[in-house]
């Protein structure tokens, strides 16, 4: 274990003392141009390498590891690499990074929010309710917000941040501001710090060759009592524990993390797209992996869950530490033959991503004093700087309320199917008693969707605007979080109204999620 050391403290395993990065030299680093194109082909060949290597296991294996011989079913050719083209944690990402390549760096977390708004992908949990608030008139950063987006601490920034930490090579404080603007648009806490966390992870790659140390610089961009924080530290002291047994490392975070999750969809249930435990799963990865490119992507990929965009982060990051010219050539193969073909929803090809990420990893390095002229990059030392705490206190899911459960009572005009239940009519009517802190009220926006007014405890707390585009696939119709212990009434009243752009007026209610106090 060399010079790093495991300590115990009230029942939690966290890191022994070890210099932080850069304590030993002052001096600015160089790495020939060269290099630095290698490495950064690296990183974008690792992502699509690793999501195309997990894509046929994506959330089909939940609570437990992929057993068995990957290989029996996820043969590996050159062709596989197709499904790099349209994956989304790779356009999403780039149409950022569009912002900065037609905006400028200096673009703000609102310019974000503007092309997101008009973005016409599919999108899911945090990107799906920020695109829907930002259509429904809110900006950025406010629809990151856990007070209008429920899945604030989902992964969504993380899978997508990769971009950031590829253009800020050694300077992880860079890499936390852009990370910081862009982050915001869909996410908050620990869903933001899942960003910097790998874009710290990336950042360090570019001058590291060990992938634990790689690990303990990304987890210096966040801040220390987050609880992202402390489940990377559990990870790193676990895998020094045991470090010949990566399923006994997994175990012990699925005992302790895999639980409690907020979002309406991984509410006490298996499912669970928690940017923490994914980027948890990320960092066994690296760990256990120790810079083999095929164990990197076997472990990130057999620890389930979001098991297509953690092998691809994983495998970029490695792809940073390797270079392209030292990933295997078995995984790369397929590259050449689509690297002028444009990504989906993109302007950008892999040769064009790479030219254009190098180009602002130049603008970047200048803007911080050191030089990218001639045939080397000098890269002025720049120290891990955690932001601010920002945790969001929601409780813990407590009880699930479907729609048919008796605990509902309905007025009015409502229509039964097996998972939801809808109406369409003006004045019909759901409520429902609860004890908690907390309640999300789930139910599906569609382009056919109106509007209710919320009543809590007899007074008018809000409304819900089920509409929204085509594609964007957000259940998050209304939610609180911030409730007295205690009993509760939530009642829900269909409008006659709706936004000029829905072709309806239909209110959908799947269930309610009620939170409550850990412990009870």
């Amino acid at each position: 274990m060399g010079r790093r050391s495991i300590r115990i403290v009230l029942g939690s395993v966290v890191l022994g003392a070890w210099a932080p990065p850069g304590a030993d030299a002052a001096e600015a680093r160089r790495m020939s141009k060269a290099v630095f194109e290698d490495k950064v082909r690296g990183g974008w060949a690792g992502q699509m390498i690793g999501v195309s290597y997990g894509a046929p296991t994506e959330f089909r294996s939940n609570g437990k590891i992929i057993e068995g011989n990957l290989h029996g079913y996820l043969d590996w050719t050159p062709e596989r690499l197709l499904n790099a083209i349209n994956q989304d944690d790779l356009y999403v990402e780039m149409t950022f990074a569009e912002v900065m390549d037609t905006v400028g760096l200096d673009a703000t977390t609102a310019q974000y929010g503007a092309m997101f708004k008009d973005s016409g992908y599919e999108l899911w949990h945090a990107n799906a309710g920020a695109r829907r608030l930002l259509n429904h008139g809110l900006s950025s950063p406010a629809t990151g917000h856990p007070a209008h987006n429920a899945h604030a601490d989902d992964f969504d920034f993380q899978i997508e941040s990769d971009f950031i930490g590829l253009m800020c090579p050694g300077l992880p404080g860079e890499a936390n501001k852009y990370a910081d603007r862009v982050g915001r648009v869909m996410n908050w806490g620990d869903g933001l710090y899942g960003g910097m966390f790998f874009s710290g992870m990336y950042a360090a790659a570019f001058f590291e060759n060990d992938p634990r140390r790689v690990v303990e610089e990304g987890l210096l961009s966040i801040p220390k009592k987050s609880a992202y924080a402390l489940i990377i530290r559990d990870t790193l002291a676990w895998s020094a524990l045991y470090p010949d047994d990566w399923t006994k490392t997994w175990r012990l975070l699925t005992d302790r993390w895999d639980k409690d999750d907020v979002c309406p969809d991984g509410a006490l249930n298996s499912f669970n797209i928690d940017a923490k435990l994914n980027g948890a799963f990320v960092a066994l990865g690296l760990l256990y992996g120790r810079g083999d490119f095929a164990k990197t992507l076997e472990v990130s990929t057999r620890a389930g869950q979001d098991s297509d965009c953690n092998p691809s982060s994983a495998a970029g990051i490695l792809g940073v530490m390797l270079g392209y010219d030292k990933i295997p050539e078995v995984w790369k193969a397929g590259i050449p033959a689509l690297a002028d073909r444009k990504f989906a929803f993109t302007r950008y090809s892999f040769n064009e991503i790479v030219a254009s990420t190098m180009a602002r990893a130049y603008r970047v390095i200048e803007g911080v004093g050191g030089s990218a002229g001639g045939d080397v990059i000098v890269v002025p030392r720049q120290e891990p700087k955690a932001p601010p705490l920002e945790q969001w206190r929601a409780g813990v899911p407590v009880k699930l309320v479907p729609h048919g459960d008796t605990a509902w009572a309905y007025e009015g005009e409502w229509t039964a199917a097996e998972k939801t239940r809808h109406a369409d009519q003006a004045g019909a009517s759901a409520t429902l008693t609860f004890r908690g802190t907390g309640i999300a009220l789930v139910g599906h926006a569609r382009p056919d969707g109106g509007r209710a007014d919320v009543y809590l405890d007899g007074k008018k707390a809000g409304e819900i605007d089920a509409w929204t585009l085509k594609g964007t696939n957000d259940n998050d119709a209304w939610h609180r979080m911030d409730l007295a212990d205690g009993p509760h009434t939530v009642r829900i009243v269909v409008r006659e109204d709706k936004d000029t752009r829905s072709s309806g007026t239909r209110i959908r209610l799947d269930r309610a999620v009620i939170y409550g106090r850990a412990g009870r």
